[in-house]
């Protein structure tokens, strides 16, 4: 009798041994839910104006993780300029919007977003390309001709409008056309639709790789001190998920960071993704990366020359104050 109640003793210790251990499993296992914070409901739409290698961050940061570890889910949307991309903003179809410096323009005229990190600074993406062989052998050639734009009230109107105005001519100096996207621009000059055309540097690369295109001109002599590209947030998402927005942030600097440190890596993403050659990618990476602005602070001069931009875009009567415009909150404190 004795036996068998300590046999019966030892079984009922085992067992409470074992749901005592089972119960301190469950509750670490709470505990590390509980600890752990809830990044996985933060997705996010993200839309790019147009497929561009100065939005490739974007996809480094997806790539390498950094976005998951910033604790984001990116969506990624491609539009055929910028008045698509604030279009789609505004009927809330994307949450994050990554465009041109001149797009503050939409903003003042109501777009419900703010601008939140300045990305791009000289626009060294921007180039004026003609066909190598080609009438036009020199800038001056360009007066009254035909030159292509993505979109009216787009950064490449803009800085095709500053260029004329800089040569002289004024701000119609060229007979501006709206083709939307590179691709349609780039069959247009191989046409002989257009003289020329206001493009990113993947597309002028793209022709000149090619032997069918010539860069006329880079922007980022035309205009200095500029944020060639921002980044934009409807004011729906910074109002209900502000977090979601600064995580967003995180990523994309984040990215940047992996990008300088791993270029190799880097020119892989962005050749597969811009569907270019490595060695187009790798002259690109070594272009563009000085430029990147590194804290995403927005600099007085180069705005000073957005809100000039803005108004000589007919967007505003008057100088626009785009300090009531921007919201540097979500940049990363370190």
């Amino acid at each position: 009798m004795k036996a068998q109640q300590f046999k019966t003793k030892c079984v009922s210790t085992r067992a409470a041994r074992r749901l005592a251990s089972v119960s301190i499993g469950v509750v670490s296992l709470l505990a590390m839910i509980l600890a752990t914070p809830s990044f996985a409901a933060s997705a996010l739409r993200v839309g790019i104006s147009q497929p561009a290698y100065s939005f490739v961050p974007l996809d480094v940061a997806i790539q390498s993780g950094t976005c998951k570890a910033a604790g984001v889910d990116v969506e990624k949307f491609i539009f055929s300029g910028s008045a698509q991309l604030h279009r789609a903003m505004t009927a809330d179809s994307v949450d994050i919007g990554l465009g041109a410096g001149p797009e503050f323009g939409f903003l003042v005229k109501g777009a419900p977003e703010k601008a939140i990190a300045a990305m791009a600074d000289a626009p060294e993406d921007l180039a004026l390309v003609v066909l190598k062989d080609g009438p036009i052998k020199d800038l001056a050639e360009l007066r009254g001709k035909r030159v292509s734009m993505s979109t009216k009230g787009s950064l490449t109107e803009w800085a095709a409008n500053t260029l004329s105005l800089q040569q002289g001519w004024g701000r119609d100096g060229m007979s501006m056309l709206p083709l939307g996207s590179f691709s349609a621009q780039t069959a247009a000059l191989k046409t002989h639709q257009i003289d020329a055309m206001v493009v990113e540097a993947g597309t002028a690369g793209h022709m000149e790789e090619e032997g069918s295109g010539r860069t006329l001109v880079r922007f980022g002599k035309v205009v200095p001190h500029f944020h060639i590209h921002v980044t934009y947030a409807t004011d729906k998402i910074i109002a209900s998920n502000p977090d979601s927005v600064k995580r967003f942030m995180t990523c994309w600097f984040d990215g940047l960071a992996y990008m300088k440190t791993h270029r190799a890596e880097s020119v892989k993403i962005a050749s597969e993704v811009l569907d270019m050659s490595a060695d187009l990618s790798g002259k690109l990476y070594d272009l563009l990366m000085p430029h990147y602005n590194l804290t995403g602070k927005f600099d007085p001069q180069a705005m000073q020359v957005i809100a000039q931009s803005i108004m000589d875009m007919g967007q505003s009567d008057a100088k626009p104050d785009l300090t009531k415009y921007y919201d540097e909150s979500f940049l990363p404190t370190k």
